[in-house]
């Protein structure tokens, strides 16, 4: 196969490079995904075993798609496949594989971040203080150690009162975590990067092993993702980076902007590719982010271009109200789906969660379908339950799941026994109880070490009484049980794996779930979308609505001075370029916050926008009042050239 056939030219440019560094610069829709697989498949034609190969990215989802897409181009090309994972399960592989050198146990726990939250919240409790939240301590941990420091160079220059407790939580916390034989989101890649860093036979095994990595997303690598990659490439630099630096909008999570910034300096033998022409949109959709971009300085210059049709203008909409502006969406939606577009194929974007009750008031009352991407699969109470049920199994010490099943189904064992049994005293009347507890989770571990993963599941139901517990005539149990039944068909694609490792890929795919991850569960149930414009990065649809975009809000104005300043334009910047053909801008005059009803303005950034490529809607207040059916006058038909 002709593994250069329908790219553009600055794509096989990309594809050919094989030896030495290699950037790419890839603008939003411009192929970056089909980039990546051809030049994966180019590199096997050209000799390099699939097992050499290593691609990186951030998502199940994104990591899922790469590694299909290069199945299928590779058309069972004799050689197997290169691995293609995100960090955090590359992190879970390499610290199984090396448990010993790491020491932890090989069926170490994952705590998510639910897990984490009640571990700090307990720590929290015994110093006896509300002065700080669960989620504000573990923040303010997670970013150390994301920096890449340790609690040891924390604790030295702890010097507030803050600082000070947060470094004695810090201390407790990692107690727990070991106590339990359990690692966090954290220690994935933290841990990972203390064993290749101070083991030399190791880091050396692994250069070889992987002489081509690929970095999808770089400019949301961290320093620790940084600098775990720089060690892999070694001496050879055989390192790929595909990154737009005008799509950076995690350095709330520690993603640093300098890493695509000083690649060009770090490795001054690299060749740049810039990946310029989008796919996606129209062109009006891609004059109106370029626009809006452009105006960034912290950047590596570059320009969209797309050979689609020109497209229909981008609506605007000033509401009267957030009331109004809900119905205004809940309107135009309708009118897409009467003409054709998909419910699934429509997504509402938003600053913040908190905008979403509003937006679905307004569409349940139109009659439209819709889900918020916000409760995840695998977090629903009964998902969990049979997912602790499983970690019980692999992991004895986890008392974190003992405590949350040891009452799932009532077994008459409570809190004081449950204590008991953690410090080995005698538990009198319980103890018939407990014995036959510990016998169920022993039948599951059998069965986890000996069954399919799929059959493990459902004998994990119902050994547990969990499926009995469900088996009610209510409809909110028979949900309760399709959900458990549903996590068993997850686990089907994990057949091949020989038990436990197909069971510790379905906890490790639990434990990592990302939104979008989410979302690609629940596309297939149709629904128009409703999330925030972060949770949408690396989503794309026909027809998208950017709401809420006033001054304060869109920008947000929060004041956190760890936060890039140009990082709210690259966040705009995200939600115009997730639509592919229809482009929907709304705002409120007035807007409901705490309680209170304040008037707004207009995000600075709508006139960025050339009014050449905006068709303004009826949207004054005085001819809102007459009601929603007043909001606007409807989508437009005619096509215009954008000169």
């Amino acid at each position: 196969m002709n593994y250069l056939e329908g790219l553009n030219t600055a794509q096989k440019e990309a594809v050919l490079h094989i030896n030495g560094p290699l950037l790419i610069v890839a603008g939003a829709g411009a192929g970056k995904t089909k980039t990546i697989v051809h030049r994966i498949a180019h590199l096997i034609e050209e000799g390099i075993p699939a097992s050499s190969i290593l691609a990186v990215t951030f998502t199940n989802k994104a990591a899922g798609e790469m590694r299909d897409r290069v199945r299928n181009l590779l058309q069972g090309k004799a050689g197997g496949l290169p691995l293609v994972a995100t960090f955090h399960s590359l992190g879970v592989r390499l610290l199984r594989e090396f448990h010993e050198e790491v020491g932890v146990p090989r069926s170490f726990s994952i705590w998510d971040r639910d897990d984490s939250l009640r571990a700090v919240k307990a720590e929290l409790k015994r110093l006896d203080t509300e002065e700080w939240t669960p989620r504000q301590m573990l923040g303010a941990i997670s970013r150390e150690r994301g920096g890449g420091k340790s609690l040891g160079e924390y604790r030295e220059r702890a010097s507030t009162r803050l600082e000070r407790a947060v470094a004695q939580i810090w201390e407790r916390y990692e107690q727990a975590l070991s106590a339990e034989d359990s690692l966090d989101f954290d220690d994935l890649l933290v841990r990972t990067l203390s064993l290749v860093r101070e083991s030399p036979k190791t880091l050396s095994l692994l250069q070889n092993r992987w002489r081509y990595l690929i970095v999808d997303e770089y400019q949301d690598t961290s320093s620790v993702q940084y600098e775990l990659m720089k060690l892999l490439s070694g001496e050879r630099g055989n390192m790929c980076v595909v990154g737009d630096l005008d799509q950076c909008i995690y350095t709330w999570r520690q993603a640093e902007i300098e890493n695509l910034l000083s690649f060009e300096r770090l490795f001054p033998d690299v060749k740049v590719v810039r990946l310029e022409q989008n796919y996606r949109s129209t062109r009006t959709i891609i004059a109106a982010a370029n626009a809006v971009i452009e105006k960034n300085t912290n950047r590596i210059p570059k320009t969209l271009f797309s050979e689609n049709e020109t497209g229909e203008p981008i609506t605007m909409h000033g509401a009267l109200d957030e009331r109004y502006e809900a119905w205004f969406v809940a309107e135009r939606a309708a009118l897409l789906i009467e003409r054709g577009v998909p419910p699934q194929e429509i997504a509402v974007l938003y600053r913040e969660n908190s905008q979403s009750r509003v937006l679905e008031e307004a569409l349940l009352h139109a009659g439209l379908p819709y889900r918020v991407l916000g409760t995840r699969f695998f977090e629903r109470k009964e998902v969990k339950d049979v997912l602790s049920y499983l970690r019980a199994a692999q992991n004895p010490k986890g008392k974190s799941d003992l405590a949350r099943i040891i009452g799932v189904p009532p077994r008459g064992i409570g809190k004081v026994t449950l204590e008991k049994m953690s410090l080995g005293q005698p538990l009198g009347a319980a103890s018939a109880k407990v014995a036959a507890f510990q016998a169920t989770i022993a039948a599951i571990r059998h069965a986890v070490n000996t069954l399919p993963a799929s059959e493990a599941v459902r004998f994990c139901i119902e050994a547990s009484g969990i499926q009995k517990m469900y088996s009610g005539k209510t409809e909110e149990d028979a949900e309760r049980l399709g959900n458990v039944r549903e996590l068993a068909n997850l686990a089907a694609k994990y057949e091949s794996d020989e038990p436990p490792t197909g069971i510790e890929r379905l906890l490790e795919e639990a434990a990592l779930q990302s939104e979008q991850d989410e979302l690609d569960l629940q596309r297939d149930k149709g629904g128009i979308s409703l999330m925030t414009v972060h949770a949408a990065k690396g989503l794309e649809f026909d027809a998208v609505f950017v709401v809420g975009l006033e001054q304060g809000l869109f920008p947000s104005t929060r004041n956190d001075e760890s936060r890039d300043p140009e990082e709210e334009r690259r966040l705009f910047y995200v939600a115009l370029t997730r639509a592919r053909k229809h482009l929907f801008l709304s705002y409120a005059y007035e807007r409901t916050k705490y309680g209170t009803r304040e008037s707004t303005m207009p995000s600075e950034f709508l006139s960025d926008i050339d009014t050449r490529l905006l068709a303004d809607s009826e949207s004054t207040p005085a001819r809102q009042k007459r009601g929603p059916a007043g909001a606007g006058r409807g989508l437009l038909d005619d096509f215009y050239e954008i000169r």
